[in-house]
């Protein structure tokens, strides 16, 4: 075979959510329970490149890239739900913001009823995938 390439496998394509899982994790917060779902959904649908997994321990939806590792997860908590970015110190946005005492993540917190900027978090993930992969 000389002369030929080797084709690289192929990554195999995400797994979406198991919805029984996501409804477990949002069921613990009912006021934000709709919030959080529509955001890993928005994560899904703007990266579908991402692998998400449901971290019942963690109380949160991670989402991993392939070559980037982990991007970001949703959590939601009783009365908000953050958009947090993995490398999120890295990323230039004026939704972004920590609570001073972190080195690494940053994130956009939601409360229930907030307009969810699709386009600039489809942006973000983009830019987070891009610093890492």
């Amino acid at each position: 075979m000389s002369g030929s390439k080797q084709r690289r496998p192929r990554a195999a394509a995400p797994v979406p959510v198991p919805p029984a899982e996501l409804d477990a994790l949002v069921a613990r917060h009912p006021a934000t329970a709709a919030l959080a779902a529509e955001l890993v959904a928005l994560v899904a649908r703007v990266a579908p490149d991402l692998a998400a997994k449901v971290r019942q321990g963690w109380g949160s939806v991670n989402f991993r890239h392939s070559r980037a590792g982990f991007v970001c997860a949703v959590f939601p908590a009783a009365d908000r739900v953050l958009l947090v970015f993995e490398h999120g110190r890295e990323l230039s946005h004026p939704l972004l913001v920590d609570n001073g005492k972190v080195k690494q993540v940053r994130w956009i917190p939601f409360l229930p009823g907030d307009a969810i900027p699709e386009d600039e978090i489809a942006i973000l993930i983009a830019e987070a995938i891009a610093l890492r992969a």
